[in-house]
C-alpha cells in the first residue's frame, strides 16, 4: 500500500490469474488504483504469460518481474558445476537436482546465444525481460557492486532479432 497525500495505491503480488482478478475487481469497486503487479518472470519460468501480464495491462497496473536470473541459473555461475558458497552448494531454495543436464544445456545453449550478441547470459536475460513494455521493473537482486554494474548493461542491450527470439523460444522450451 503506497499513501500519496490522502490517496492510496496498493499493489498485488503472485497470484493465480482468478485470484488476481478479484483482486483487481474489489480495488476499482472501492475506488482504489492498483499500481503494480509482481511477479516471478525469467526465461525459465514464464507462467504469467499465461494471463497475468496482459491482465495487468488491462487493469492499469504494471508488472514487476522478480527472480529475473532464476536464482542465478542464467548466470555464467554453474555453467562450468557448482561453485563453493553459492546458492545450491549452500542449500538455499536452489537444490542440486535443479540443475539437471537438460537445464544446464539449455544454459549453456542461451550463453552461446548472448556470447555471439556481446553479452553476459545474466544481461541478455534481464535484456529479453525488458523487451516487452508489459514487463514496468525487474528486480534485479545484486548481492555486489560488480554484479550491479554488470546487470545494469541489460539497459543498453541492443534488440533482439525475431530468429534470436525465436532462438531463445526453442532453447527454453528445452
Amino acid at each position: 500500500i503506497v499513501r500519496q497525500g490522502k490517496a492510496l495505491y496498493v499493489g498485488i503480488s503472485n497470484y493465480p490469474t482468478e485470484s488476481a482478478k478479484i483482486c483487481y475487481d474489489y480495488l476499482a469497486a472501492h475506488d482504489v488504483p492498483c499500481l503494480l503487479y509482481q511477479g516471478k518472470y525469467s526465461m525459465f519460468v514464464r507462467d504469467v504469460e499465461e494471463g497475468i501480464l496482459q491482465q495487468a495491462k488491462e487493469n492499469g497496473s504494471g508488472f514487476i518481474a522478480f527472480s529475473p536470473l532464476a536464482e542465478g541459473l542464467l548466470t555464467n555461475r554453474y555453467l562450468n558445476g557448482i561453485p563453493e558458497g553459492s546458492r545450491i552448494a549452500n542449500g538455499g531454495h536452489l537444490k542440486k537436482e535443479t540443475l539437471t543436464e537438460n537445464v544446464l544445456g539449455r544454459m549453456k545453449a542461451l550463453n552461446d546465444l548472448a556470447c555471439e550478441r556481446g553479452q553476459s547470459l545474466a544481461e541478455m536475460a534481464l535484456a529479453w525481460l525488458l523487451k516487452d513494455d508489459l514487463v514496468t521493473s525487474v528486480i534485479i537482486g545484486s548481492s555486489s557492486v560488480n554484479q550491479l554494474e554488470n546487470n545494469l548493461k541489460a539497459i543498453h542491450s541492443p534488440g533482439f532479432s525475431i530468429e534470436e527470439l525465436q532462438r531463445i523460444e526453442n532453447i527454453c522450451k528445452g
